[in-house]
């Protein structure tokens, strides 16, 4: 499937969302406006011409200091031969800009509920919002951390300090006689009689 006829399939399935075609040397892209993403996703699962009934990724990127900023970038997988005999296997991208001032895009986790943990890795590293996700809530980092990681503009040098959820669970001396215990345990295994 190229990029004109997936064009033309979702400008029939979703009235009033305009898609662009975005140039690639793989998959067929479109550029999909964020207001219309989960109608586009539903239709991409449901239409029976497409039945692209499988998220694979979910990820973004950060263009800054372009605008708009970031872009959530959707990878689609049909099956062959899933849901109705004939069809070829394919694969498709859906890229949803997104400004830095709103960084707000619809969870698709109705549609395909993988996208739960990606949305959530998203929001962690990104700081983007997926409005109506169940569990929106950092996956990577600590609770605590300040900022998201993977922006363009996020600090490099960082200094946060170590928390340790428990403490060790044995003392450094323990540890020591614990790997003398193993040597002398394997070397006397090794020794001939």
């Amino acid at each position: 499937m190229d990029a004109t006829t997936l064009l033309g399939l979702l400008q029939s399935a979703v009235p009033g969302a305009t898609f662009d075609v975005v140039p690639s040397v793989d998959d067929p892209t479109l550029r999909v406006p964020r207001e219309h993403l989960v109608a586009t996703c539903r239709a991409m699962r449901d239409v029976p011409d497409l039945s692209f009934a499988v998220l694979v990724d979910l990820t973004a990127v950060d263009y800054h200091p372009r605008e708009p900023r970031f872009e959530v970038v959707y990878h689609l997988v049909r099956v062959g031969d899933f849901p109705r005999p004939g069809l070829t296997p394919a694969r498709a991208r859906l890229k949803v800009p997104v400004p830095a001032g709103d960084a707000h895009v619809p969870t698709v986790s109705s549609v395909y509920p993988n996208a739960n943990w990606a949305e959530r890795e998203v929001f962690d590293l990104f700081g983007i919002v997926f409005d109506g996700h169940p569990d929106l809530r950092r996956i990577l980092t600590p609770d605590e951390w300040e900022g998201h990681p993977l922006r363009k503009d996020y600090p490099v040098q960082v200094n946060v300090p170590v928390r340790a959820q428990e403490r060790l669970q044995m003392s450094e001396q323990e540890f020591v006689a614990n790997i003398e215990r193993q040597r002398v345990a394997t070397g006397a295994a090794k020794k001939p009689n």
